[in-house]
């Protein structure tokens, strides 16, 4: 057989760029949809302008990678892009909150239907799986709770990732892998012999959402897992997951408190009805419909990220410089007790949350500001706080020895150090000007499986290691 003649090669080569450019419009494209404020006969009015530039910067001399970025820098950023429709067109996201965008389509509206169909059957389906153990005599109160505690999260979280692997078409071995993943958590969670109450029971039930979290963001980002990109969403997703949640679950209790007053007003007690069926397996559905919300209503409120950590970053900074000042004048040491522990370290993944939320809503090819400095304060103090409470649990190792507890806390802590103490090496770069924000981003979202792994190992070896105690 022939080889390839000269041609072809030259043709290769001029293909090349355009296949990467075509990508790069696909990528650029897709954001913009995710835009509430643009519907999508904007998304083409503005390709098609893009498209045109580019076809006019090609015939001046560049590639069309080259003609792409340029013309995508003649355009402006897409956040300010995306800002400008909002103000032009106010009124569509009000329109959003409760119905769809763009204009009508029996394609796309047959595939909202079909999701709706299938979000709301996995919502039923976490509503119901929260009873179904009661079918085997296996109570919610009473001394069956802890069952309940130590399964909770195996109740709704695959459910969730089914739901996105079916949204992103993921493979069957993907698929596979995930299933494999929550049997495996399912029999790590109930077939040890733990002691009722024990450390290890607690453990394990603090640590199983943490490690299987991982598999949602997996199933979320699809393909994309491995790009800080991909990541980065997942992290906006959690935290816009966190606040519907929050949301519905207050709209839940003034159902719920409205349901057992008017029941009372006709003479009848409805108390269990609300404690036993509506808190339960509303708070399983409502994890599957917080999902869909953030999915189909993405940024209708344009970005949650500038607006959440402009407003407390500096109130959390203020309380942790409050906090060590505190504890150097009074030369108070942190409690040991673990209520104590596991509040401190929510405490300072809120900090690595609000530094991965200021990373999303910035551009990356701003300049350091004064916000900026107020990050780098709160990375530093919440370093400062964490190696403080990494002294006390080590001394208290030394004089008493491991326990479960001590163990678990000694190492959490040693990867909240390792990341706030890298972190805050990175960022003073960036404000000293010599580094990026993309390294900085880039760390922290790398960085995200380690608190999973470390969950699966409390899981899986600490029950064993320490005898189930």
């Amino acid at each position: 057989m022939a080889g390839p003649t000269g041609d072809e090669h030259s043709t290769d080569a001029i293909d090349a760029p355009a296949a990467s450019a075509e990508a790069r419009i696909a990528e650029w494209r897709h954001y913009l949809q995710r835009r509430q404020a643009i519907r999508p006969t904007d998304v083409e009015e503005l390709e098609d302008h893009l498209r045109d530039q580019m076809a006019a910067l090609q015939e001046a001399g560049l590639d069309a990678d080259e003609a792409f970025l340029v013309a995508v820098r003649r355009m402006g950023a897409l956040d300010a892009l995306s800002r400008e429709f909002a103000r032009e067109h106010s009124e569509r996201l009000w329109k959003q909150l409760v119905s769809g965008s763009g204009a009508p389509s029996s394609e796309s509206d047959n595939a909202k239907r079909t999701e709706l169909v299938v979000v709301f059957s996995l919502a039923a389906a976490a509503a119901a799986a929260i009873k179904l153990p009661e079918l085997f005599g296996v109570h919610m109160v009473g001394g069956d709770s802890a069952i309940y505690a130590r399964n909770l999260s195996l109740f709704v979280l695959p459910l969730l990732t089914a739901y996105f692997a079916w949204k992103r078409r993921l493979g069957v071995v993907a698929r596979g892998w995930l299933v494999l993943t929550f049997v495996g958590a399912a029999v790590f969670a109930n077939v040890y012999p733990l002691r009722p109450g024990g450390s290890t029971e607690r453990l394990i039930t603090l640590h199983l959402p943490i490690a299987l979290w991982l598999a949602v963001g997996v199933a979320y980002t699809g393909r994309r897992w491995g790009e800080t990109a991909g990541r980065m969403d997942f992290v906006r997703f959690s935290g816009e997951l966190f606040i519907y949640y929050v949301l519905i679950a207050l709209g839940g209790g003034v159902l719920s408190a409205f349901t057992v007053f008017m029941f009372r007003a006709i003479g009848l007690q409805a108390n269990w009805l609300a404690g036993d069926w509506l808190l339960p397996c509303g708070s399983m559905g409502a994890v599957i419909i917080g999902a869909w919300l953030v999915e189909a209503k993405q940024n209708v409120i344009e970005n949650m990220a500038p607006v959440l950590t402009r407003v407390f970053t500096p109130l959390l900074t203020a309380v942790l410089l409050a906090f060590l000042v505190t504890m150097a004048w009074t030369g108070r040491g942190i409690d040991m007790e673990r209520e104590v522990l596991i509040a401190f370290d929510l405490l300072l993944a809120l900090v690595l949350g609000l530094l991965l939320y200021a990373l999303s809503a910035r551009e990356p090819e701003k300049p350091p500001d004064f916000f900026d400095i107020l990050s780098v304060v709160l990375v530093i103090s919440a370093l400062i706080a964490d190696a403080v409470a990494l002294a006390a649990i080590a001394a208290r190792i030394s004089e008493f020895g491991f326990t479960p507890n001590r163990t678990a806390a000694l190492g959490e802590n040693v990867i909240l150090l390792v990341n706030l103490a890298w972190s805050a090496r990175l960022y003073l770069g960036f404000l000293g000007g010599r580094r990026g924000v993309a390294e900085l981003e880039r760390w922290q979202t790398a960085y995200l499986p380690v608190y999973s792994a470390w969950a699966a190992v409390v899981v899986v070896l600490f029950p064993p290691v320490f005898a189930y105690a």
